[in-house]
């Protein structure tokens, strides 16, 4: 399968049509499926006349086409799409068909773009590994023994093995970021507020960020451009112009490089900053080598780096998980047997409540139920969750005060490469550090973009982090575009693809 921005070119150029391009992606989904298991859901028939539609319009629009025109994408089952299912991975919600689809996802259509179907996710988002789903296990395509990350790997995976060009995620604590790292692909969480929330099923409403998975800078800043802006139906979205022209074309293949003279200058005056926090002890050694060597090659196209401090970086995990839970609690208050999926009878209202949520919901959904409930309750509410909005409020002004110096910031996704399947089984704490580097930014609201950066010794995708200030995705673009023009890591592709 071509990468997002090799598509349009082809499309572009008349060498191939959407109705074969999307085939490529059916052909790709049932040849590889099976062992990544990234789908929940998929549409063939529906796909294949939308394409046909799209190539129709191309023959017969009298004007340009919408460069997303006729492009498959792959939905997390956690954004609607009307008619198709929407499980959110949990049994609380099988066989539920919305009626209405969501603003993002309605963009991208009204772009050209295609949905060809609904990828895994840990139950309703909550989760690092994808192995929180009701429905099965995602498999890194990289190694199908280790996670692709979570709660986005369906996304994360299928884009990594091709299946599609591009795919939507959601982030809350680092769900597109840290899946994008263990796949080796380039993800984006938007600030909140860039992108509707509108059609996403709620887990942590002050931290849910929808936002798009591809190979490559060029081809998630193309996805993001369509579908952020402001919206009438989501109170906490913006209206801020987005502008995206990057400076260099996209290389199409490894191993062609620009001439040094035209990047050389690419990023001069560009100030990014390294915080120390975020390099501490236990993480993975080849994690911060190839961070670090990253950081360098940003450092020879011109940028300045300089180290910068982000104190309040220690609270962040305690506080993520004192407010997401919290929230959580009250979000899934509204799944209960009556309104969405199946019910389990029981003797009473109430006795079909306990027993619907009981039997249906995860171990891990449970879990953070009970300990936003426990936070909200009477007695602790100051205690606990009052006191961590005010934290909050310093770990947001520590990005404030570094943002007024510097432009951007660099660091690691996540401590480690991808780990195995079950090697968190059995331990939650273990699993939550895994995104101990990813979940400042959902705390502040600032955007991060992920993209590889190399690979460890075992072979396994390592990825960057830049994160920018608010409405300020377009300097990540550049830094990483940038990046991308010198290096091939994002054009590597496992062996099952």
């Amino acid at each position: 399968m071509e990468t997002l921005t090799e598509a349009q070119k082809l499309l572009q150029r008349g060498e191939i049509s959407s109705r074969e391009l999307t085939q490529q992606a059916l052909n790709q989904i049932s040849a590889l499926d099976g062992k990544l298991h990234a789908f929940l859901h998929v549409d063939g028939d529906s796909a294949l006349e939308q394409a046909d539609a799209a190539d129709q319009k191309r023959k017969s629009a009298p004007e340009p086409v919408s460069p997303l025109l006729g492009i498959p994408l792959a939905v997390k089952d956690v954004i609607v799409v009307e008619g198709m299912p929407c499980t959110c991975g949990s049994r609380i919600l099988q066989g539920y068909r919305p009626p209405f689809t969501a603003t993002a996802v309605k963009r991208l259509q009204a772009a050209g773009m295609i949905v060809l179907g609904k990828t895994n996710t840990d139950e309703f988002a909550m989760g690092s590994s994808t192995e929180n789903s009701a429905y099965g296990v995602t498999h890194n395509p990289w190694d199908l023994t280790r996670v692709p990350g979570g709660s986005s790997g369906g996304s994360a995976a299928a884009v990594a093995a091709g299946l599609v060009p591009a795919a939507l995620g959601t982030d809350t604590g680092g769900s597109i970021r840290q899946p994008a790292s263990f796949c080796g692909v380039t993800g984006l969480k938007p600030t909140y507020g860039r992108v509707s929330r509108y059609g996403l099923v709620a887990y942590g409403s002050s931290l849910d960020c929808p936002g798009p998975f591809g190979r490559s800078a060029a081809d998630v800043a193309a996805v993001f451009s369509a579908m952020q802006g402001r919206d009438p139906l989501d109170a906490t979205s913006q209206d801020v112009p987005f502008a995206m022209n990057f400076p260099l074309a996209h290389r199409e293949r490894a191993g062609v490089r620009e001439k040094d003279v035209e990047t050389a200058t690419t990023l001069q005056g560009v100030k990014i900053g390294i915080p120390k926090e975020y390099f501490i002890s236990g993480i993975q050694p080849e994690v911060e080598e190839k961070v670090r060597t990253a950081i360098l090659s940003l450092k020879e196209l011109g940028a300045e780096i300089h180290e910068v401090s982000l104190p309040h970086t220690e609270y962040a995990l305690p506080v993520y998980y004192l407010l997401a839970p919290a929230e959580a609690s009250a979000n899934l208050a509204r799944f209960d047997g009556v309104r969405y999926g199946p019910r389990v009878e029981g003797d009473s209202m109430w006795d079909v409540f306990y027993k619907t949520r009981g039997e249906k919901f995860g171990d891990e959904v449970t879990r953070r139920i009970m300990l936003g409930t426990y936070a909200l309750s009477a007695g602790y509410y100051d205690a606990f969750y009052g006191q961590a909005q005010k934290v909050r409020t310093l770990i947001k002004r520590d990005f404030e005060q570094v943002f007024a110096k510097v432009d951007a910031i660099a660091c690691p996704v996540a401590p480690t490469a991808a780990f195995k399947i079950g090697a968190h089984g059995d331990d939650p704490l273990a699993m939550y550090l895994e995104d101990v580097f990813t979940l400042p930014a959902n705390l502040a609201g600032v955007p991060g973009l992920a993209f590889p950066v190399g690979f460890d010794q075992a072979g396994l995708p390592v990825g960057m982090q830049l994160m920018g200030r608010h409405f300020d995705e377009a300097a990540l673009f550049r830094l990483a575009h940038a990046y991308q023009q010198v290096t091939d890591w994002h054009l590597a592709k496992p062996g099952i693809s």
